[in-house]
C-alpha cells in the first residue's frame, strides 16, 4: 500500500561486461571514471585549482570530513572532475537483518525484506542485471526474488531502472518513480525503460508486511529524484536509514541550487526522523569497503553502516559544502562566458554531470 502523507520539513567475464557498460553511460555522459578515494590520482579540493570563491566551501568540506572515510570519499565524489571507479561485482550482503545490498560494483540496488515480500530500491542497469545479480543475490541470502512486490526507481537514469520491467513482467511487481522522472523517461525513451506505472508523491509512504518505507522528492541530480527513509533492524534493535536518491551533481546554476534545497529538506526529514544509517547506491561513501568489513567481521562487532545521528547530519553537511563550492565554480563559469570568456570554463562544469 503507498499513501502520500505531507511532508514535515538508496569472475572476469561478468567484470568485463560491468565495465563495458560503465563505458557505455560513461561516455554518454562524457564522464571519465575516476581514480578511488585516497588514491595517489585522486581529485580532491586541495588538488583542484579552484578559484577564491568556491576554495572557501571545499575547505570547509574538508575539514568536516577530517579522517572520517565515508565523509572523504564523499568529498571525493562531489569534487569536479571526478567520476565513478570501475568496479566488480561483489557478492549480495546482508547490511542488517531485514535489508540486503546487491551490487553490480559502480552501482548497487537494495532489497528490504519484509513479512508480506520484498521491496527493492533501484533494478541495477539492465535485464541482464536483473538475472545475473538481483535474482541470484537475494536467493543466496535465503529470500525468494518472486516476493518482490515492489520496485522503487530513486531516478530516471538507466542504472537505476534497467531491471525494473523484469520484475514487473514476471512477478507482478509495482514499479514507482516520481512524475517528474517518469515524464524524463517519456521524453527520452531510454532502452529497458519500464512501462509507467505508480507515481511517487513527496514524502509518501510505502508500506509492506509492517515496514514503512517514507520516499521524499530531493530533485537535483535529476528533476524528480526521490530518497527513501528506510527502517532497518538488527537482532532486536531497530534503526532509520537514509539513502540519498541521486549525487553526481547538475550543471546549471538553478539546477545546483535546486540540489542545495533538496539537502536543507531531507537533512530536516534526517532529524524528525532520527536517522542513524547512511546507504548509497553507488560507491561514492566508502560503502562497498563497509560492505567487505561487515561480511567478515565476528558477530557483535559494530556495523560500519550505522554511523549515528550527529555523523549522518555531518555527512549532510559535507555534501552542502560541496555544493556551495559546485555553485560558486558555476557561476564564475557562467559570469565569464558572459563575457565571452568562460566557454570552456562552462564546458568544463557541464561535463562533471554523468549519468549516475
Amino acid at each position: 500500500m503507498i499513501r502520500p502523507t505531507r511532508r514535515t520539513a538508496t569472475d572476469a567475464d561478468f567484470a568485463r561486461r560491468r565495465l563495458a557498460q560503465l563505458a557505455v553511460l560513461g561516455l554518454t555522459a562524457g564522464a571519465a571514471p575516476a581514480a578511488l578515494p585516497g588514491s595517489a590520482s585522486a581529485a580532491t579540493p586541495s588538488s583542484v585549482k579552484a578559484p577564491s570563491a568556491s576554495r572557501a566551501h571545499y575547505d570547509r568540506a574538508r575539514r568536516l570530513a577530517a579522517d572520517d572515510p565515508v565523509l572523504r570519499a564523499l568529498v571525493t565524489a562531489l569534487t569536479p572532475g571526478s567520476g565513478l571507479p570501475p568496479l566488480p561485482a561483489r557478492a549480495p550482503v546482508k547490511l542488517f537483518d531485514n535489508l540486503v545490498l546487491l551490487s553490480a560494483g559502480w552501482v548497487s540496488a537494495m532489497a528490504v525484506l519484509t513479512d508480506d515480500g520484498i521491496v527493492l530500491i533501484d533494478a541495477l542497469t539492465s535485464p541482464a542485471d536483473a538475472e545475473g545479480v538481483i535474482i541470484p543475490g537475494l536467493r543466496a541470502v535465503g529470500a525468494d526474488p518472486a516476493a518482490i512486490r515492489h520496485v522503487v526507481v530513486t531516478h530516471g537514469h538507466a542504472d537505476h531502472f534497467g531491471g525494473a520491467q523484469t520484475f514487473a513482467d514476471r512477478y507482478g511487481a509495482r514499479v514507482h518513480m516520481s512524475p517528474a522522472d517518469w515524464d524524463l523517461l517519456d521524453r527520452t525513451r531510454p532502452a529497458d525503460a519500464p512501462v509507467r506505472d505508480l507515481d511517487i508523491a513527496d514524502g509518501a509512504q510505502l508500506t509492506l508486511g509492517g515496514t514503512t518505507i517514507e520516499l521524499h522528492h530531493t530533485p537535483g541530480h535529476t528533476p524528480g529524484t526521490v530518497s527513501p527513509v528506510i527502517p532497518v533492524q538488527a537482532g532486536r534493535r531497530h534503526h532509520s536509514a537514509m539513502l540519498w536518491g541521486g549525487l553526481n551533481p547538475p550543471s546549471t546554476v538553478a539546477e545546483l541550487r535546486t540540489f542545495l534545497a533538496s539537502v536543507h529538506s531531507f537533512r530536516a526529514v534526517m532529524r524528525r526522523a532520527n536517522v542513524e544509517v547512511e546507504l548509497s547506491n553507488h560507491p561514492n561513501d566508502h560503502g562497498l569497503e563497509r560492505a567487505e568489513q561487515l561480511r567478515h567481521q565476528p558477530p557483535g562487532a559494530a556495523n560500519p553502516f550505522l554511523l549515528g545521528g550527529p555523523r549522518t547530519q555531518r555527512y549532510m553537511a559535507v555534501m552542502d559544502a560541496m555544493l556551495r563550492g559546485r555553485i560558486a565554480d558555476a557561476e564564475e563559469a557562467a559570469g565569464a562566458a558572459g563575457t565571452g570568456a568562460g566557454a570552456r570554463g562552462a564546458h568544463t562544469v557541464a561535463a562533471s554531470h554523468a549519468r549516475c
